[in-house]
């Protein structure tokens, strides 16, 4: 039975993961930091789809903790790098410990797990990495520039594995979603038709492991909204308010 380890297992994306794995008959460990929700997870997860779950302690920016985590399942096919923290922009402009956080639990948490992934994986062909990045790292806006350029970082970090394990035959896919209804976005206007829910998310996620691509927009929309974005000139785009 194939093994698979979701950081960030609490997570609405993260759960919606879960329920797609065990229905094709994966075994699960979930790792969070709240382990009475991931308990709560890990039953419902069983009793649903009759698979073996397992849960474990995990906090993004408690960096040393990684290498050991890591260390107790060697048995794993697949890892997915699924949390993430928004922040406040405007509180991190003026309060570095905001932007702080928000740098060390969606990029510099993210690096210090997968580099542990990585390691453990390197030796066996055909394993899978899934890290979920965000349109917002495409383009520096002033709106969340901030969480944008972790999320770009995290991006580039993740081209980079994706080279450098090419020749161990290690899938590395960069998911984009856009946005999604979490708990994250809760109470954010989001438009209806550029917004989907974390259970469609998840379903295309799982889907996109086993395609040839190397980076997916979960909505094919916001791979041309970005695309246009991107060509927008820099004098132009700086009196945007995006």
């Amino acid at each position: 039975m194939a093994k698979v380890i979701i950081f960030g297992g609490t997570s609405d994306i993260g759960v919606g993961l879960a329920h797609e794995y065990a229905h094709h008959g994966f075994s699960i460990v979930l790792a969070g930091r709240n382990p009475e929700k991931l308990k709560d997870i890990q039953k419902d997860i069983e009793i649903r789809y009759s698979v073996k779950v397992e849960t474990a302690l995990f906090d993004a920016t408690d960096f040393t903790s990684h290498p050991k985590l890591v260390d107790a399942y060697k048995d794993l096919d697949e890892a997915v790098c699924v949390f993430g923290y928004l922040g406040q922009q405007s509180v991190a402009m003026t309060d570095f410990r905001e932007a702080e956080q928000i740098i060390d639990v969606n990029f510099k948490g993210s690096v210090s797990i997968l580099n542990c992934i990585a390691r453990s994986f390197k030796k066996n062909n055909g394993k899978i990495i899934i890290g979920v990045s965000s349109v917002a790292g495409d383009r520096g806006r002033q709106s969340n520039y901030i969480y944008g350029s972790a999320k770009a970082a995290f991006t580039t970090y993740l081209q980079g594995l994706r080279n450098i394990l090419d020749s161990s035959k290690i899938k590395v896919l960069t998911i984009k979603p856009g946005y999604v209804d979490t708990k994250m976005t809760k109470g954010m206007n989001l438009p209806k038709w550029l917004t989907v829910n974390p259970h469609n998310c998840a379903r295309k996620i799982f889907r996109a492991r086993t395609r040839s691509s190397d980076v997916v927009y979960i909505s094919s929309i916001w791979g041309l909204i970005m695309m246009i974005i991107k060509l927008i000139p820099e004098r132009i785009f700086k009196k945007l308010s995006l």
